[in-house]
């Protein structure tokens, strides 16, 4: 690997003029700087940027740490995130906590040694005392895709409460009174609160959620898990008509697994996911789901990121709630033409 000290001895200067080349180039000669230059070229020198960030007491990396990186929800979250990061100046390190509190834990204590300026992070609990311990240390902190509580943090989310009852209100328009709802943990504040938005919307159209609600727990939010839960849907005592899904992954793999044992959707089981990630519209039939502003949330949390960043001491902390929205495709209702068909 070349050094800083082999470029000086090929242009023939001193240490200290090739270190202000790369940082101060302004108080060089020119002469004397094109000849540094073209040492680096020649020799293709490549600096050292953390342990140059770690002198300069300065960092050009965000931390980004998601519960599913397989989950394309949060490819366009991450995309949002990375847009606005470039555009300042600054490179994106992604983590995938796996939902797990450990992995998540090691991410955090990872990033504080790399002396990160900023992290952005889908909690996998409810404990923020990690986050809060590095937000003490001087590293912004901002909650993304979940709304923090203790007004402690930046936040940008979704009202699920209200996504959970947009779907349960639009099954139960279409006369759904026993209705599944797949979902991973609920230690997971999203799939907790959609869960409550399902519950409230039955209380308030008059019903008992106890015996409206078939409740089964995934495990985790991925395909395979959605396909798994279609035995104890199917053998449940009591016969679901509608299944809402904590998310899309889960919804697709209920449907795989539905739709490989001859039950067709929605004429014999109606179903709704929720992100409304890209390929839900290309599913056959086309999934039903709770649309969230991807894109936006990794953005406006990015934005009040760098905020903070810059402003440490006028900053104040914003709590950002966008409202989900109801997308009706096949998966839960069909037309006359289509039902004719």
């Amino acid at each position: 690997m070349v050094s800083i000290r082999d470029v000086a001895e090929k242009a023939g200067v001193s240490l200290g003029t090739v270190s202000n080349v790369l940082n101060r180039p302004e108080i060089v000669a020119e002469t004397t700087r094109q000849r540094v230059q073209a040492a680096i070229k020649e020799l293709g020198f490549v600096r050292n940027a953390p342990a140059h960030q770690l002198r300069a007491g300065s960092s050009r990396y965000l931390g980004l740490v998601v519960l599913d990186v397989t989950n394309p929800f949060f490819t366009e979250v991450a995309r949002g995130v990375e847009d606005a990061a470039n555009e300042a100046g600054y490179i994106v390190i992604l983590c995938n906590s796996d939902a797990s509190l450990e992995k998540e834990r090691s991410y955090l204590h990872m990033l504080e040694e790399q002396r990160i300026a900023g992290v952005l992070i889908t909690p996998a609990s409810n404990d923020l005392s990690d986050l809060q311990r590095l937000h003490q240390q001087d590293i912004a902190v901002v909650l993304l895709d979940r709304p923090d509580q203790t007004q402690s943090l930046c936040s940008v989310a979704v009202d699920d409460r209200q996504g959970g009852a947009l779907a349960t209100n639009h099954l139960l328009e279409h006369g759904h009174r026993c209705i599944a709802f797949v979902s991973g943990p609920l230690s997971i504040r999203q799939c907790e609160e959609r869960r409550e938005g399902m519950h409230q919307a039955i209380k308030t159209a008059g019903l008992d959620p106890n015996q409206v609600i078939v409740e089964i727990s995934a495990g985790t939010q991925n395909t395979r898990a959605g396909e798994q839960s279609v035995e104890k849907l199917l053998h449940h005592e009591r016969k679901p008509t509608a299944v809402f899904c904590a998310n899309d992954l889960l919804a697709l793999g209920v449907m795989r697994g539905l739709l490989q044992r001859g039950i067709q959707i929605p004429n014999e089981m109606a179903l709704i996911g929720y992100d409304d990630i890209e390929f839900a519209s290309a599913l056959s039939p086309a999934l039903s789901s709770i649309r969230q502003p991807k894109y936006l949330l990794g953005r406006t949390a990015t934005e009040l990121l760098l905020d903070e960043m810059a402003n440490r001491e006028k900053h104040q902390h914003q709590h950002i709630i966008y409202q989900p929205e109801l997308i009706i495709r096949t998966s839960t209702f069909l037309t006359k033409n289509e039902s004719a068909s």
